[in-house]
């Protein structure tokens, strides 16, 4: 499966040149992951994938809007086909504006503590999801497990260690480039 993934990202995500970054920085190497994560195939490669590694705490599935939105979607359907259903959430880019003002969707009804694993399609430097991952522990959420598409190899390992986590990429740079 992660072959087929990393053939799809190439055919369908990954471009060459010249690239500025959110993070800011210039790469030669972009990788618009949505374009896969948002495709049938590619959505199921990636839930596969996902739920192979997800840890058995984990009841919910979810990260930054718009990323992880086809993500979630994707692992929770086909958790419940697999017999081990796992809620999806996203995490809102700024608090909802009106109604219940919240930055979270999709975690109504799990209790405090709740471990919850977040994904994401293409980090960097890991600012986004760390941003994301500190309005679901605000929540009351436990995150255990961080897991994204693809990882840049530009700080975003380092920098989830700093903020006391672990990100598992089921795709490197190395994968796309070679």
């Amino acid at each position: 499966m992660k072959d087929r993934l990393v053939a799809l990202l190439k055919e369908r995500s990954v471009r060459f040149g010249t690239f500025t970054l959110k993070s800011g920085k210039t790469s030669d190497l972009y990788v618009d992951a949505r374009t896969t994560t948002f495709h049938p195939e590619g959505a199921v490669l990636i839930a596969n994938l996902i739920l192979d590694r997800i840890h058995p705490d984990v009841v919910a599935v979810g990260g930054p809007a718009t990323g992880a939105i086809p993500m979630a979607g994707a692992i929770s359907a086909l958790s419940h086909i697999r017999g081990r259903p796992v809620d999806g959430f996203m995490v809102r880019k700024e608090p909802k504006g009106h109604g219940t003002k919240q930055w979270l969707e999709g975690l109504h009804g799990l209790p405090a503590g709740a471990k919850v694993c977040v994904v994401e399609d293409t980090v960097t430097t890991g600012g986004s999801l760390i941003k994301a991952i500190g309005h679901i522990e605000d929540a009351g959420y436990q995150v255990v497990q961080c897991i994204c598409v693809v990882d840049r190899r530009e700080g975003g390992v380092e920098r989830f260690a700093a903020a006391g986590h672990t990100l598992e990429a089921l795709v490197g740079r190395e994968d796309l480039v070679g």
